[in-house]
């Protein structure tokens, strides 16, 4: 037990959970908590003993030998960057067979769930929100590839990834995670990481990502927030309309 939670290991200015810490605070990672679902994993909501709110990145993983070290390592990569417009990690929990990342919870949602799946008593965004949101996420994507040393590469730049606050500020999220789940991926190859419809298309055929990448997401996502359609919709096959939104705006 002494190795599932080591009080020895310090990332900065980070809070060490354990997990039942966090057990706790979801219920047992109970689905009715479940806030999203994707590629790196789930998201709960949480709350702490202290009575505040959090949401619980469950990473997906397998146990990998010197995986310990490159997450730490990682980790703390992440919470250096501190900016106004990003999510900040506020703590991790690690063990033999669990990561977890806790940020705090945002009220508001992500910009995806206010365009498309929003309750009927919320108002749809207005432009003015809108506006802000694109300039808001834009400064933190600047903030992750201009002043990160080194510089962090979202690699999957679209609005479920981008939240929105108490005061609809846009908060940029996962940004990080790519990195931080390369490790267990070949040193050759790096995995491509990303969502049908954000992904660039010379990240898919190369492999290779950098701040285009970033933003040719950030361009599609502004088409979502314009239009508040999704970037890739299998359903528009049935009125053989575009699937992917950069072909209907193109054509």
């Amino acid at each position: 037990m002494a190795a599932e939670e080591d009080p020895e290991v310090h990332l900065g200015q980070l809070k060490r959970f354990s997990l039942r810490e966090l057990q706790v605070a979801t219920d047992g990672f109970c689905n009715k908590n479940i806030l999203g679902r994707g590629g790196f994993g789930k998201v709960y909501k949480g709350r702490l003993a202290d009575g505040s709110l959090v949401a619980v990145k469950r990473l997906k993983e397998e146990r990998t030998p010197g995986g310990e070290l490159q997450f730490q390592t990682e980790v703390e990569m992440i919470s250096m960057a501190v900016h106004r417009n990003l999510l900040r990690l506020r703590g991790f929990c690690m063990t033999p067979t669990e990561r977890l990342l806790v940020y705090p919870y945002m009220a508001n949602g992500s910009v995806a769930s206010r365009l498309r799946d929003r309750a009927p008593a919320e108002p749809p965004l207005d432009w003015q929100t809108r506006r802000r949101i694109a300039l808001g996420s834009a400064r933190g994507l600047s903030y992750l590839h201009d002043h990160c040393d080194p510089k962090i590469i979202h690699r999957d730049v679209k609005a479920a990834n981008i939240l929105l606050d108490e005061d609809f500020e846009a908060v940029v999220g996962d940004f990080g995670l790519a990195k931080l789940m390369d490790y267990k991926d070949t040193h050759v190859t790096t995995a491509v990481r990303g969502t049908i419809g954000h992904i660039a298309p010379e990240y898919l055929s190369t492999g290779k990502s950098s701040e285009k990448t970033d933003v040719f997401g950030y361009g599609i996502t502004l088409l979502e927030l314009i239009t508040g359609q999704r970037a890739f919709d299998l359903a528009c096959l049935a009125n053989d309309d575009d699937v992917m939104l950069l072909d209907w705006a193109d054509s």
